[in-house]
């Protein structure tokens, strides 16, 4: 059998590739390779098998899954794991290439992620008990391969603290409501729907048509999504710590111009109907069957709000000035004026 050229070696990045790195790793580090099977097999235990939540009814995994559900605008929740996987894998080539040298600090996280798990038991707060999951991952990292092997997985154990749930979530909208209600006020106004908003209350000043913005249409659930969305995108995309931190602290923002994006265009079709014929009532079924269709629209204008949003962020100011200083003034005088 032929030797594969190196250059084809290097060019094989697979799955099979980094599983054979892999296992070419624990034979030559056992120590390293039992201490990782060790770690790995109690955190699949604990959080999968030890029932100790719900009277001894529910793993910490179980909970979770019941608790990742629409009526608590929880749902997003179940594709936090599968992206954190996409981003542990995505950070094979930083992790491959950091240097490998152990490191006592891990234990710091791990005694952490240990003493959030046994609070969450003692107390009977599951939530604890999946926060304490990055901080393992992290901590097992840090011990094993060192600082530089940490800071490539660092971004991909942050993100899944977005797999906790957060309590009664959905009842703590009311600011959401009433930022989506006013955007939406300016921005009918301002092309002519002629409509006022009062509080979460949407009229027309005509009379026609009178909405109310929901709990459920305050974009709660889009804000969590574009939290997620936004923080991959500025993990990916920016380079800048400031960048980065100002772009995913205006999560809020996007979310609230996706939201009012929506029912901007809410308002449009409930305006137009009428000059299609519709009556009142139809308009009523239109409306409403749109309202039910209409749940994606609001990512569009969101996405594009964080999309410009970085795209100023990166414009060189300084160049752009220096071009408008450089532009040579019009000279308007005629041949007659001296």
């Amino acid at each position: 059998m032929e030797a594969i050229p190196i250059a084809t070696a290097e060019k094989e990045k697979g799955i099979f590739a980094e599983i054979a790195n892999f296992f070419a790793w624990c034979r030559s580090h056992p120590a390293d390779a039992v201490l990782l099977a060790a770690v790995t097999g109690t955190l699949v235990y604990f959080f999968g098998f030890y029932r100790v939540f719900v009277n001894g009814a529910e793993t910490a995994a179980q909970w979770a899954w019941l608790a990742w559900n629409p009526e608590s605008e929880q749902d997003y929740c179940k594709v936090v794991p599968p992206i954190a996987l996409w981003l542990f894998w995505n950070a094979r080539a930083p992790l491959r290439a950091a240097p490998k040298s152990g490191s006592n600090t891990g234990l710091i996280f791990l005694v952490a992620g240990i003493l959030l798990f046994v609070i969450g038991v003692r107390c009977l707060q599951p939530r604890m008990a999946l926060m304490a999951v990055p901080f393992l991952i992290f901590g097992a990292t840090f011990f094993l391969w060192g600082p530089g092997a940490a800071r490539a997985v660092l971004f991909p154990c942050a993100f899944l603290f977005f797999m906790v749930p957060v309590g009664a979530l959905e009842q703590n909208t009311a600011r959401l409501q009433g930022a989506v209600t006013w955007l939406v006020g300016v921005i009918g106004n301002l092309v002519g729907l002629n409509i006022q908003a009062v509080g979460t209350t949407i009229m027309a000043a005509d009379g026609k048509f009178n909405f109310q913005v929901a709990e459920g249409c305050s974009g709660i659930r889009s804000l969590t999504a574009l939290t997620m969305l936004t923080a991959i995108y500025v993990h990916l995309s920016e380079t800048v710590l400031w960048k980065k931190l100002a772009t995913f602290a205006s999560s809020f923002i996007f979310a609230v111009i996706g939201n009012a994006g929506r029912i901007f265009t809410i308002l449009v079709v409930a305006r137009m109907a009428p000059l299609f014929g519709y009556d009142s009532q139809k308009v009523a079924t239109l409306v409403d069957k749109y309202h039910h269709i209409s749940g994606f629209i609001s990512f569009p204008f969101a996405i594009a709000a964080m999309l410009g949003f970085s795209k100023l962020l990166n414009l060189d100011w300084k160049k752009l000035t220096a071009r408008g200083a450089q532009t040579p003034v019009e000279d308007k005088r005629t041949k007659y004026d001296y």
